[in-house]
């Protein structure tokens, strides 16, 4: 059987290592950090993800779904905090039943590379620094505490993060190769509120929490542990921005503006928002994903996403999913698997990528108005009324397997049609109000 190196070890790397060993494909998996089932945790990366409908399928397929959601918290709509401290609640379908669910990073990311190594041709390298690859040699340089190491195989597959050692290699050494990277102009820092002395959640925990103030927002995701993890969506640079606040007296009177009702909840604000790091915001767009049979690119490597709409890790799962049936459907020509891989998903990612953008106008900017809360309930309303013919964009992205730009292009058609109806209704009836009265 062929030899696959896999760069990166996170969520969809040892959830790819997993189905790859299922086919009996021999499989070194190489991770620059340590091993996650030992703690080897990022500060200031988001300990939380939104899992729903793609990645669970994903993980059911290897039989793994019901261990990984026994840790997860179910949250089946927004709790919108307005500045006076009013919550409103807004479900994310009419169905009270469908939820996303929040998990923790740590241990997804065990349980996957644990489903890995059930596979005996599956073996995993921690601290193992992927610098570069010779996209013709198939090999991958890695550097240790112990000096360097080149990983030889029949293919390399990049798992390796939105700043991919893999995808920089073949920016390098195909002369054809598209690149594109957008960066929004806010950054986000990520915030604690602990749990009560109990160890019970300080708000609703089935929920996830946001504080929409128009050009920017914070919101928080429940923990096991009965913490929330918050994290503050902010432009960088501004009068009133993460360059600007500084002073600790800046930061306590921005919050205590701004957030009134989570700042009692909140303890260590000051120094968490002084000692975490403030991350960027960036999607990346590439072309192609593979280099003959020999490189391939999944996940965030090929397509780094804005979190905004839950949906990056569910994508890259989506990918395992995809190349998974690409490799059985074209056993003998890996090279036409890789492209067939590549046609199925890239549209997808670029359909996602533009909907995580406009998601975030949305969270930040409109969740918080009446307006927009109407527009859910009057979703809801034909998607009862109008069964399997009206679905909300929402529940096609969250809640469903349709392929993302199929999603969004149904969504723009039923806007069109809906709202284009609304228009003639409002016409008539002012015409005919002006005609009798």
């Amino acid at each position: 059987m062929p030899k696959f190196i896999l760069i990166g070890s996170g969520l969809a790397g040892g959830l790819q290592a997993a189905y790859l060993g299922r086919r009996g494909y021999d499989v070194e998996l190489y991770e620059r950090r340590g091993d996650p089932r030992e703690g080897n945790l990022v500060g200031g990366r988001s300990i939380n993800l939104a899992l729903s409908t793609r990645g669970i399928h994903a993980l059911r397929q290897l039989g793994i779904a019901d261990e990984v959601l026994r840790h997860a918290i179910p949250m089946p709509g927004r709790m919108i905090h307005d500045k006076s401290g009013d919550l409103h609640f807004s479900p994310y379908d009419r169905d009270p039943r469908k939820h996303i669910n929040s998990i923790g990073r740590a241990a997804l990311n065990t349980t996957v590379i644990e489903a890995a190594l059930r596979f005996p041709s599956v073996r995993v390298f921690f601290n193992h620094r992927c610098t570069s690859v010779d996209l013709t040699e198939t090999a991958g340089y890695l550097e240790t505490d112990n000096g360097r190491v080149t990983a030889r195989g029949d293919a390399i597959i990049g798992v390796d993060g939105a700043f991919s050692a893999v995808r920089q290699s073949m920016q390098k050494q195909l002369p054809n190769f598209q690149y594109d990277e957008s960066y929004l102009a806010h950054g986000y820092k990520e915030l604690t509120i602990p749990p009560a002395a109990d160890g019970a959640w300080r708000m609703e925990k089935n929920a996830l929490h946001i504080w929409p103030r128009r050009s920017f927002m914070m919101i928080a995701l429940p923990n096991p542990d009965g913490s929330f993890t918050c994290t503050l969506f902010w432009e960088f640079k501004g009068p009133r921005s993460f360059e600007t606040t500084t002073s600790d007296d800046d930061v306590r009177r921005f919050f205590e503006e701004e957030f009134p009702d989570a700042v009692p909840l909140m303890p260590a604000i000051l120094e968490e928002f002084r000692e975490n790091p403030t991350g960027s915001l960036v999607t990346i767009r590439c072309a192609p994903w593979s280099y003959k049979d020999k490189v391939a690119l999944v996940g965030d490597a090929a397509h780094a996403v804005v979190p905004f709409y839950g949906q990056g890790m569910n994508a890259a799962f989506e990918d395992c999913v995809v190349l998974d049936e690409c490799l059985a459907e074209f056993p003998e020509n890996r090279e036409w698997a890789f492209t067939e891989y590549f046609q199925r998903r890239k549209q997808n990612a670029d359909a996602l990528a533009d909907l995580a953008v406009q998601n975030f106008i949305e969270m930040r900017d409109k969740t918080a108005s009446k307006t927009f809360r109407a527009k859910r309930k009057l979703d809801h309303w034909l998607e009862a009324a109008l069964p399997g013919i009206y679905l909300p964009l929402y529940t096609m992205v969250t809640f469903t397997r349709m392929p993302y730009a199929v999603a969004a292009k149904r969504a723009r058609i039923q806007d069109a049609m809906v709202y284009g109806t609304i228009g003639v209704v409002v016409l008539l009836v002012a015409l005919l109000v002006a005609r009798f009265f």
